[in-house]
């Protein structure tokens, strides 16, 4: 689509290499690193495997950031992962991931951090709790849609976030960078006590054999796998498995660091800084991630992280070392990073809509920029959505008791995300050999190191833990799946819809 006549307001390049870092940096760091170690441990059932969880999501991050950064050299433009899939693979592809990145991916992870932050708001406060209802759940199927407290104080956080950014590139990128500076402070505060102070004889790295998950006693239930695993064969088939489900988390945590992408036609001298960022940011949150989990394992034994509080375990380390007050400290700190990463991740994914509503993709005021020059309607209605993702959660029924569960909104928005992001990630990296093949002859100021070994580790490992959750996680998982298929139908409509507008 050609650009708007030349009154129309026009994406400013007002982000430096500090700034697109801190967006890096600010989007991967939020609620992830701070409550899903206890979900990721009580599957693998040994410290040792936890942090084989967390390490293997590194490997994909960088490898990911690695491939990422020569697309991002390659077209700096507004849109970033949407532009990359568009040029390599067509516009039916970008749409479905812009399609995605709407419906599951981006809002689903700003869902997620606004829950997070609601849950670490009710350590302050036992008005805001998931327990606590203003309308009770109301079901339909095996799901239910309720709001609480804590879903509330989500809603009005995204919300908050969404108008504060329909103010400006400036207004945005200064809430960026000073959370993103406070959080990763707090984030290296946890690491350093929990490494000087947290050690004690009961906590987890005292454990004997604690890289051999059967010497701790872990055994997986039927339950889990679908088979029971009595066999030494079975049970190493089962760890493999469990340790794929158990990366949701880690992969969580340290997603988002392709937003970046999405603000490159706002990024000062892009064929430098976007690379760049993508190395710098991905690289520290890896180290700090990895670090952080040991801080966990020297100071709490196994069972204290398996089940800590609403799994909470990092005030769950900060109480053990400090005590209430501990707890109190880790709380604000965790509210003030996922408050940072959220702006990130609404700051950045409005830019995707707005660059496909400019190839008639989308409706058409979402192309459209203010008179402060960012995509507001873009951020609306993105904001409207994540909001709506706070409320649903599964309804599980007891065949003996008939007592109903509902399930914990945090952990199956995981669920719900890390599959179709996945497939999208690998398609992005996979898009750095077919350019590579398709336009050889295209500028590259940046080239993937290690190509084509590089790629080809994060596409196998990426596919593995999809085949993994789609057979330990279908209910969820399968939602998202669905939800991305439907963006089939709807791209052949807006695709008759926009050359209707062409001939006319």
């Amino acid at each position: 689509m050609s650009d708007a006549d030349n009154s129309s307001p026009k994406l400013v390049r007002g982000l430096g290499l500090m700034d697109a870092s801190m967006i890096v940096v600010g989007s991967m760091i939020g609620s992830g690193i701070f409550i899903t170690s206890a979900e990721s441990s009580r599957l693998v059932g040994s410290p040792g495997w936890l942090l084989v969880a967390w390490a293997l999501g590194g490997v994909l991050t960088i490898t990911g950031a690695l491939c990422c950064a020569e697309l991002a050299a390659m077209w700096p433009r507004a849109g970033g992962q949407y532009v990359f899939l568009r040029e390599a693979y067509g516009p039916s592809i970008g749409f479905l991931f812009g399609w995605s990145l709407f419906l599951i991916i981006q809002t689903g992870t700003i869902a997620a951090v606004a829950v997070a932050f609601a849950n670490f708001t009710g350590v302050l406060t036992d008005s805001v709790s998931a327990d606590r209802y203003l309308i009770a759940p109301r079901g339909f199927g095996g799901y239910a849609i309720s709001l609480s407290t804590q879903q509330l104080l989500a809603v009005v956080m995204i919300l908050f976030l969404t108008l504060t950014n329909t103010r400006g590139l400036k207004t945005g990128k200064r809430i960026q960078n000073t959370f993103t500076f406070t959080k990763t402070a707090a984030l290296l505060g946890l690491i350093i006590v929990g490494l000087t102070l947290g050690w004690n004889h009961n906590s987890a790295a005292y454990t004997s054999d604690w890289w051999n998950p059967l010497a701790n006693g872990w055994k997986p239930a039927a339950s889990q796998l679908g088979f029971e695993a009595n066999s030494s064969g079975l049970l190493r088939l089962a760890l493999v498995m469990l340790l794929g489900r158990a990366m949701v988390g880690p992969l969580f945590a340290q997603s988002a660091w392709n937003n970046v992408t999405f603000t490159g036609g706002e990024v000062r001298e892009p064929g430098r800084n976007l690379p760049r960022a993508l190395l710098i940011g991905c690289s520290l949150v890896v180290v700090l991630y990895l670090l952080a989990n040991l801080a966990y394992i020297v100071t709490l034994p196994l069972a204290g992280i398996q089940n800590a509080p609403q799994n909470r375990v990092a005030t769950a380390t900060m109480q053990a070392i400090f005590g209430p007050r501990g707890t109190l400290i880790m709380a604000v700190a965790i509210m003030i990073s996922t408050f940072g990463c959220n702006n990130g991740l609404i700051l950045a994914g409005a830019r995707v809509y707005y660059a496909m509503a400019r190839d008639n993709l989308f409706f058409k005021r979402v192309g459209l920029l203010n008179r402060l020059h960012v995509p507001a309607v873009a951020l609306v209605i993105q904001g409207i959505w994540a909001a709506f993702l706070t409320l649903p959660r599964t309804v599980t029924t007891n065949p003996q008791t008939g007592a109903v569960t509902y399930g914990n909104v945090y952990t199956q928005l995981l669920e719900y995300i890390i599959s179709a992001d996945l497939i999208f990630y690998a398609l992005m990296v996979g898009a750095v050999i077919v350019m590579r093949r398709k336009a050889p002859q295209i500028a590259r100021p940046y080239r993937t190191p290690g190509y084509p070994l590089v790629p080809l580790i994060y596409i196998v490992l990426a596919l593995l833990i999809v085949l993994d959750l789609a057979y330990l996680a279908p209910s969820t998982s399968g939602i998202g799946y669905l939800l991305v298929l439907t963006g089939i139908p709807v791209y052949f409509l807006w695709r008759k819809r926009a050359v209707n507008q062409e001939r006319g």
